[in-house]
């Protein structure tokens, strides 16, 4: 498997709180698409499932032996708290703000992009097919 990877992920909840689902996407540097999925996660908010699809994806990016990863999520908040531009205030997003910090740890390299919603379309397509799937 490849040392580097790229990892997109994407999180939203249809009601907020409401039903939710996390997408991920990884890709090689070329830009072929490794694996993608997506996953329910119950009712949770926008930003929990936000954060609870980038700490699927650092798992998985893992499992597949990458040790420099570039993370890309359409949520700017979530990118500038993994930045430490942004503080975390919110006490759950704080406990998931912690399990991704230390996935993170494990890179050698990673890097922090956020994209815009269309730059995020196969992620977002992910977590809509996993809602869709399961309401």
């Amino acid at each position: 498997m490849e040392q580097k990877l790229k990892l997109y992920t994407d999180g939203g909840a249809r009601g907020n709180p409401g039903p939710a689902a996390a997408g991920i996407v990884i890709m090689n540097l070329q830009n072929t698409v490794i694996e993608s999925f997506g996953q329910c996660l119950g009712t949770t908010t926008n930003n929990q499932a936000e954060y609870q699809g980038l700490i699927l994806g650092l798992k998985r990016v893992t499992e597949l032996g990458a040790t420099e990863v570039e993370v890309y999520m359409d949520s700017e908040l979530i990118i500038e708290q993994m930045k430490r531009n942004y503080k975390v205030k919110n006490a759950e997003l704080a406990t998931l703000f912690v399990k991704a910090w230390n996935l993170s740890l494990a890179f050698k390299k990673i890097s922090w992009r956020h994209v815009s919603r269309g730059d995020n379309k196969l992620a977002d397509a992910e977590v809509n097919k996993a809602l869709d799937e399961n309401l």
